[in-house]
C-alpha cells in the first residue's frame, strides 16, 4: 500500500504538471506582413488554418503593410514581433541602427522587377531618366532604387517619385500617372489585367546586375534575445506552411480565399505559382526551406554599403542568421 501511495503521489504530481503545461496562455505574436494580401503570403494562412502555430503553443496576428519599410519601422518599435521585408531594406535599415536581423528567407531568388508600358519606350534602365516612377515612400524597392540607378548608369536625380498608396500601383501606370512602376515579378498576372498583357513590358532586376536576397522573414533584437524558443517555433510553423502550398497549391488557395474573402484566384493563384518558381532552387533541396547562403548574403551586404547611402558599412554576419531556422525539405514536386 505505501507504495501504491508514492504511485499515486507521482502520478498525480505528473498529472498536474501536465495540466499547468496545458494550461499556459498561448504566446502573443505580430506578424507584419509587407503588403496587402497577395500570394507571397498564402503560407502563413495555411499555418494558421491548419494549426501549426496554435500546436506550438502561439497566438498569431498577421498584419497587412505598406511596403518593407512599414513593416520593418513596426518590428523595430515594438509593434510587431516579426515581420516580412525585402532583405535589401532590412540590411541598411540595420546599417542605420535598427535592432533588426533576417531569420530566414523566402524567395531564393530575387524578384525585384520594373513594370512599364510598350508606348513609353522604356526598355532598359538609361531609359528610366527623366521618366516619372510611382511608389509608397516605404516600398521596397523604391529604396533600393538609388543603388540600381548606380549600378547601371541611371542618373536617379531626373527621375521623379510619385507617392502612392501599395493599391494604386497598377492604377498608376494603366491610367499613365507614372511611366513605370518598381514590383515584383510574382504580380505579373495583377499587371497583365491592369495594362494589358500586349502591353506590358518587365525589367528583372537580376539581369542588370542586381541578383539578391529578397523576400524574408526578420525579427526585432528583443523577440530574438528574449523570446528564442517563439521564433524558433513561429519559423517552423511557417516553413510547414510554405511546404504544404508546395505540395498543394490548390489545397492552400482554398484555405487563403477561405481566410481573406477578398482575393481573386484567378490572380492570385499565378501570382503565388510565380513565386514557388523563385523558391525552387538546389539551395533549399540541400538545406531545406528558407536557408540562407552565408556567400550570397554576403554578397547582398557588400552592393548595399557600396551603393547605398548608408551612415556605416553593415557586416555580413551581423545582418542574418540560420540558428533558428528548422530544417523542413522541399517537396518532392519541387525537387
Amino acid at each position: 500500500m505505501k507504495h501504491l501511495a508514492v504511485t499515486l503521489v507521482f502520478i498525480l504530481g505528473g498529472l498536474a504538471t501536465l495540466g499547468h503545461a496545458l494550461a499556459q496562455p498561448a504566446q502573443k505574436v505580430v506578424f507584419a506582413l509587407n503588403w496587402f494580401a497577395v500570394g507571397d503570403h498564402a503560407a502563413y494562412w495555411v499555418a494558421v488554418e491548419k494549426g501549426y502555430y496554435r500546436d506550438k503553443g502561439l497566438e498569431v496576428e498577421l498584419q497587412n503593410s505598406k511596403g518593407s519599410a512599414d513593416s520593418i519601422a513596426k518590428v523595430d518599435t515594438g509593434r510587431a514581433d516579426i515581420g516580412l521585408a525585402d532583405a535589401s531594406v532590412v540590411i541598411p535599415r540595420a546599417a542605420q541602427g535598427a535592432k533588426i536581423k533576417v531569420v530566414g528567407a523566402v524567395f531564393d531568388n530575387t524578384p525585384l522587377n520594373i513594370w512599364t508600358r510598350k508606348d513609353t519606350g522604356i526598355t532598359k534602365p538609361k531609359d528610366l531618366e527623366g521618366k516619372t516612377l510611382a511608389a509608397p515612400p516605404g516600398d521596397a524597392q523604391r529604396q533600393l532604387f538609388p543603388a540600381f540607378a548606380k549600378i547601371n548608369g541611371v542618373d536617379a536625380s531626373t527621375v521623379k517619385w510619385l507617392n502612392i498608396e501599395p493599391a494604386a500601383k497598377f492604377v498608376a501606370l494603366s491610367e499613365k500617372r507614372a511611366d513605370a512602376v518598381p514590383d515584383y515579378t510574382t504580380g505579373q498576372p495583377f499587371w497583365e489585367k491592369a495594362v494589358g498583357k500586349d502591353n506590358l513590358v518587365r525589367m528583372p532586376w537580376y539581369q542588370y546586375g542586381f541578383d539578391t536576397y529578397s523576400m524574408s522573414i526578420f525579427a526585432s533584437e528583443k523577440t530574438i534575445n528574449e523570446r528564442p524558443k517563439v521564433l524558433r517555433d513561429f519559423l517552423d510553423a511557417s516553413y510547414r506552411g510554405w511546404r504544404d502550398v508546395m505540395e498543394n497549391p490548390k489545397a492552400a488557395l482554398e484555405i487563403f480565399k477561405k481566410r481573406v474573402p477578398e482575393i481573386d484566384l484567378a490572380l492570385i493563384e499565378p501570382n503565388m505559382m510565380l513565386g514557388l518558381e523563385l523558391m525552387k532552387t538546389e539551395r533549399y533541396a540541400k538545406n531545406g526551406i528558407g536557408w540562407i547562403d552565408r556567400a550570397k548574403m554576403c554578397r547582398t551586404v557588400e552592393l548595399i554599403n557600396t551603393y547605398m547611402d548608408v551612415p556605416r558599412k553593415a557586416g555580413c554576419d551581423e545582418v542574418f542568421t540560420n540558428a533558428f531556422l528548422p530544417r523542413i525539405e522541399l517537396p518532392n514536386t519541387m525537387r
